[in-house]
């Protein structure tokens, strides 16, 4: 009986023992795996979080792009509106263009025009003249001289574009420096005359004293001398030119487009 009592207090120690055992070594080996399960765990946790700051940012990122293109789009319109715009400003600009060239076309023309009555200063045509005689040796203006003056600026005066030669002259008596001073002195009464008393403008007039040349008669006796002796006045006008060359210009005008009228509208 001793013996079963004793044999039965050994093999329950040796249980207990063997149970104590085991559950140290369960402890042993399940806790360096609930310590990766915890690491696990928390990176886990990380790995959550840094997915949603992720999501966070691609949000960010897609609301900016999102703008980005609204603003493309706005500029995209902008841009055109401006095209558009360019586009009329075009459109006008080659009217005004092509107007400008009928201008200038006509303004060619006139030009031409113009060149050619500038090129023909003849166009300058002598009106009329009279031939006023001296005494001997005198260079002051008889009566007769001074109607026949006053007759010649009353057929100048309608006139706008004129001018006067006066050309002085003497006979071959003397020497040829005398004649020469006295030829002018001849032309300076007849200058003197048109201006103080018919108010001829001076630059309107051209004068020179040119002595023995040009004699109306070769003879040598008093008869030839008389007549040489004398100062010859000259009207040259250019009016009957530029009233042709104004005639042009105002056929040019009627013929230029009207910019103020306003066109039909074919449409309405």
């Amino acid at each position: 009986m001793r013996a079963f009592l004793a044999t039965t207090c050994i093999v329950t120690g040796v249980l207990l023992a063997g149970g104590c055992a085991t559950k140290k070594y369960v402890r042993n080996s399940t806790a360096p795996i609930q310590a990766k399960v915890d690491q696990v765990g928390e990176q886990t946790s990380q790995n959550g979080q840094q997915i949603n700051d992720t999501r966070n940012q691609v949000k960010q990122v897609d609301e900016k792009a999102q703008s980005g293109i609204s603003a493309a789009q706005e500029r995209a319109s902008s841009a055109d509106q401006h095209a558009q715009t360019a586009d009329q400003h075009a459109g006008e600009a080659m009217n005004k263009a092509s107007q400008a060239a009928q201008v200038g076309e006509q303004n060619t023309q006139a030009l031409a025009s113009l060149r050619t009555v500038v090129s023909n200063l003849d166009d300058y045509k002598m009106q009329t003249s009279v031939s006023v005689p001296f005494k001997f040796d005198q260079y002051k203006l008889s009566s007769e001289a001074k109607e026949n003056l006053d007759k010649l600026v009353s057929d100048v005066q309608p006139d706008k574009r004129f001018f006067i030669a006066v050309e002085g002259y003497t006979d071959t008596t003397g020497s040829r420096v005398y004649n020469e001073a006295l030829s002018r002195k001849r032309a300076d009464a007849v200058v003197e005359y048109l201006v103080a008393k018919h108010d001829i403008p001076i630059y309107r007039i051209h004068m020179i004293g040119l002595g023995p040349e040009k004699p109306v008669d070769e003879a040598h006796n008093r008869t030839a001398r008389a007549k040489n002796r004398r100062v010859e006045v000259k009207v040259f006008s250019a009016d009957q030119a530029v009233a042709g060359l104004n005639n042009s210009d105002a056929s040019a005008n009627r013929q230029q487009p009207d910019k103020d009228k306003v066109q039909p509208d074919k449409d309405k």
